[in-house]
């Protein structure tokens, strides 16, 4: 790989994206040669690097264009990489892509920083495995290549591998194994289908594994729906969307906090991104054939979570079920693919991550105090821990959507954003016309929001208040000054994306509406009433791109019959 074959515009944003991606793996191969006893210099290091990463990757939105629809000029990486096959080390960001690297810079610090006490065995091997993820992270955000995708993408697993099979609880083994199959099963369905995108594009050319040269392909139904069955697999599995979300208590609930923590802050977050990103400009008509079956599952996930989180007594599984509705309304955002939605979804995947990974980070300080997450063995704990407590509302009410914090904002917008469709509904229109389905699913998810007000106010009620029912809880130490520093910037961030949503919503904007461009196209597969197949057959003689524009550069592909 020459980085002197970058283009010269975009120079300096390439050698940013390239410190960005390597900064924290060269990081992990330096801990690798400092002695094992010395931990300090290992947590030291570890977070050192982690802040300086974070600090590297400020500029990637101050000197973001949020006009600029696609991939940011400024910041594209393009050299040669495996000639033979060819496959580029190609990087980039856009409006899609941009806060949940930010997001990812911005937790990693907190979490090498938060976890002084709670990991005391092969420290040095758990600050690499946590730098090797981050590189891992950002790689597979930034990647404009399908192979090098593939790479991060499969890289992400051998380091979370670790930190629950090595520093997680007394089942670490069985929910590893379990995390493993899952995400693996899905992985490799989709390296076949990257694998057949591949090969279609020798059919016009030299194969290449270019995202824009994949984007170009004129693909009959049949295969995008086996396309986007591999690609939709191993991202749904990753989100998880019910049922395949069987695999994320038992990895939450036995994980380090560390591992929850970034589980929930960013991994999760790969697979709506991988959605996003991939396979619904990759195949628009088959997500629109799918978007009914999708759409009731994400509702069921909604719901099911909730009242699964609200029968939980391990406070750990009760976060963990609550993923599992949030990530949801995530899926009902993309799915419902509007403008407003689409926005909606990638602000509530950085709200999740923040609100989240601050409960996950919360449990594991009085984890470390008390040595248990059952619910029966707290209460009253606010007396002998108010700050704790303070913090820990001030996140419930996030999680929950209280105007005012980052869950509120997100969710109003998935939610009002699901109901447009509503505004077409044709008379007579039955349960499996699009619109009707839509509203009535949408309706069914608000009752999400009022389930997760049920079961967090509930916990919150039986953890901290009443009567102090374990003598031991009467002694419990408030937070140290270093775990009020780690807290200090997620609680600060719940109220200004709660308080000021549209600074972050300006920034994907302009990416979402190229990405809307398909959406005439999914309307017309998914929608079976013929006035809105008029409707979206109009748009799409109006906004989708022909075959071969020059402007194509982060676009969609036009469908068969625009040739």
């Amino acid at each position: 790989m020459d980085l002197s074959q970058a283009t010269e515009p975009a120079a300096s944003g390439s050698i940013l994206l390239a410190a960005l991606v390597f900064l924290p793996v060269l990081g992990a191969i330096l801990l690798a040669f400092i002695p094992r006893e010395q931990t300090a210099a290992h947590r030291g290091l570890g977070a050192t690097i982690a802040v300086l990463v974070f600090l590297l990757s400020i500029p990637l939105l101050t000197g973001f264009d949020a006009s600029v629809p696609g991939f940011q000029p400024g910041t594209r990486l393009d050299v040669s990489w495996i000639d033979a096959f060819g496959a580029r080390f190609s990087l980039g960001v856009d409006g899609i892509s941009v806060w949940i690297a930010l997001l990812t810079t911005f937790i990693t610090p907190l979490i090498l920083i938060g976890a002084q006490k709670a990991v005391e065995k092969r420290v040095r091997e758990f600050v690499i495995a946590m730098l090797v993820l981050e590189t891992a992270m950002l790689g597979a955000l930034f990647a404009t290549d399908m192979l090098l995708f593939y790479l991060f993408w499969e890289m992400m697993l051998i380091p979370m591998y670790l930190l629950i099979g090595i520093w997680g609880g007394e089942n670490r083994l069985y929910a590893t194994v379990k995390f493993v199959i899952y995400t693996v099963v899905g992985s490799l369905l989709m390296l076949v289908g990257i694998i057949w995108l591949y090969l279609k594009t020798g059919e016009t050319g030299a194969p290449s594994f270019a995202f824009e040269r994949m984007l170009s392909l004129d693909l009959s139904a049949t295969e995008q729906g086996w396309l986007f069955a591999a690609f939709g697999l191993a991202f749904l599995i990753k989100v998880p969307l019910f049922p395949f979300h069987t695999w994320l208590p038992d990895a939450h609930t036995e994980a380090p906090t560390a591992g929850s923590v970034i589980l929930a802050g960013i991994l999760l977050k790969m697979g709506t991104y991988g959605l996003l990103r991939f396979a619904v400009p990759l195949f628009p008509e088959a997500m629109g054939a799918f978007s009914p079956a999708i759409l009731v599952l994400s509702v069921i996930g909604i719901v099911y979570g909730a009242l699964v989180a609200f029968a939980q007594g391990d406070v750990k599984k009760l976060v963990a079920y609550s993923s599992v509705s949030h990530l949801g309304f995530v899926m009902l955002g993309i799915v419902a693919f509007t403008q407003q939605s689409v926005e909606g979804a990638i602000l509530q995947m950085v709200n999740h991550g923040v609100s989240t990974g601050a409960l996950f980070m919360l449990v594991g300080m009085v984890y470390e105090r008390t040595h248990t997450r059952k619910i029966t063995d707290y209460g009253g704990i606010a007396k002998s821990m108010p700050v704790f407590t303070l913090l820990f509302i001030i996140v419930t009410m996030s999680s929950i959507g209280l105007p005012g914090t980052n869950g509120f904002a997100g969710e109003f917008l998935i939610l009002s954003g699901a109901f447009l469709d509503a505004l077409f509904v044709p008379p007579g229109a039955g349960i499996t016309d699009w619109p009707m389905l839509a509203t009535v699913m949408t309706i069914i998810a608000v009752t999400g929001v009022v389930l997760g007000a049920i079961y967090m106010l509930s916990m919150v009620r039986r953890v901290f208040f009443g009567p102090i029912t374990n003598p031991e809880n009467a002694h419990l130490k408030d937070l140290t000054t270093r775990e009020r520093l780690v807290m200090a910037p997620m609680i600060a961030l719940i109220f200004i994306i709660g308080l000021f949503p549209t600074s972050f919503t300006s920034q994907t904007t302009a990416s979402v509406e190229q990405l809307m461009t398909v959406r005439p196209r999914i309307e017309v597969v998914r929608d079976k009433s013929e006035r809105q197949k008029i409707r979206a057959e109009g748009a799409r003689t109006t906004l989708a791109p022909r075959v071969g524009a020059p402007e194509r550069v982060a676009g969609v592909a036009p469908g068969p019959e625009e040739e």
